[in-house]
Order: C-alpha cells, then structure tokens, then sequence
C-alpha cells in the first residue's frame, strides 16, 4: 500500500505521518504541494503545521497547491484521504468537508493528550476501531474549534458523519464537541488531533493512533 504524505511550505508533522504508515507496513510516498501529481498513491494524508504560515486563514492558501487540482478530484471519486489539525483545515477550506475551524475560544494554543470518543467505525480510516470506544490522543492546536450552520451539524448528526467526539471538557470551544467529521462516502476524514503521534510506545499517552493507519491499509487490500 503506498500512502502519499503531502509537504506544503510549514509542514511539521508530515515525516511523523510518514513514520506511522511505515509503523503498519505501508509505503509512504513523499508528495510535494508544487506538484499536480499523486504518484499512483493508494491513500493521502494531508498532515499537521501550519501550511503556507498560516495566511489569511489556517489552509486557505494551501486549497489553491496545484497538489490539490489533482487531489480534490481524486477524494471525490473515493481516493481516501486525511486530514490532521492543518490538514483537516485545508480539507475544510477546499469544502471536502462541511464547516470551519477558528481559534480556541479559550485563545490560547492547546497540546494536551486528550480522550476521544469514536462516534463512527465504518470510514476508510475508523474501521479498526469500535464505535463508542474510548481513546486518548495528542492534540495541539491554536485553531481548531470546529463551526457550522446549525443545518449543516444537524446532517453530521443524523448521517452519521460525526467521526470523533471530545470526551470531558471541549478543549477548543468546537460546537457540540466535534472533534473529526467525514463525508458521506466515509473516504475522507479531518480531525484536529494527531493519531500519527500515538503509534510507538513510550511517544506519547498511548499507540491509539495506529488502528487510523492499518484501518486504511485494509481498506485498500480489500478494494
């Protein structure tokens, strides 16, 4: 399985996504923002930082990457796809998914470990793990309240699409504790916290980030 891991100018954690695909046996594929081309990838992440420094709003230079011309169009016809802190921002931005993210309402920067609770098991991403199930991952964000209509949050609820709730206190302010969401085919999925720091023992709170990794690794051998 190879799983394309884009770098925009600001990217920090896309060598630790990388490092979590190798983790489940895949094979990452560096992508580059400048480049129209997703190199035959199986799946893609689109990891955390602070693309293009952040500029006018978290993602909204990074929609316009010319990797985005060809990627938007691949998530669309079912490529799966991630998006982690940034990266579920720029998903956001590029409206492959519904919504926004805006500063904390706390307005200070979070990096917490932080529990979770899996609302849906059935994405390309969620399909390791069992709904309702706790878990506890990195979260560091100055930026990740997550926003929408009141219409649009009613559709995330009945459809299902609510991918991550916060358990506890909300640590950003995000409405009804939407921590990840995904589309309605279930390939695409952004969420604030950052599974690819919870894959090794000993490095972070837990290793519940890998079952995110082999659940898109099974996704793709079964396909």
């Amino acid at each position: 399985m190879k799983v394309g891991v884009v770098t925009f100018p600001g990217s920090l954690d896309d060598r630790d996504a990388a490092r979590a695909v190798r983790a489940v046996g895949g094979e990452a594929v560096s992508l580059w923002h400048g480049d129209a081309d997703l190199k035959g990838v199986d799946a893609v992440i689109l990891p955390g930082g602070f693309s293009y420094g952040d500029y006018l709003r978290c993602g909204a230079i990074a929609r316009f990457a010319p990797v985005m011309d060809a990627l938007v169009p691949a998530a669309q016809g079912g490529l799966p796809v991630l998006g982690i802190c940034n990266g579920f921002q720029v998903l956001c931005e590029s409206h492959l998914l519904p919504g926004a993210l805006i500063r904390n309402d706390h307005r200070k920067f979070n990096c917490v470990d932080q529990r979770l609770v899996v609302e849906n098991a059935s994405t390309a991403w969620t399909s390791d793990f069992a709904a309702g199930q706790e878990i506890e991952i990195v979260l560091k964000n100055g930026e990740g309240g997550f926003v929408a209509d009141e219409r649009t949050l009613d559709e995330l609820e009945g459809e299902g699409r609510v991918v991550f709730r916060y358990a506890g206190d909300n640590p950003n302010g995000s409405y009804r504790a939407i921590a990840g969401i995904t589309n309605d085919r279930g390939n695409i999925v952004g969420l604030m916290p950052h599974p690819e720091h919870c894959v090794e023992e000993g490095y972070g709170p837990s290793t519940d980030g890998l079952p995110f990794f082999t659940s898109v690794l099974r996704q793709v051998v079964s396909a």
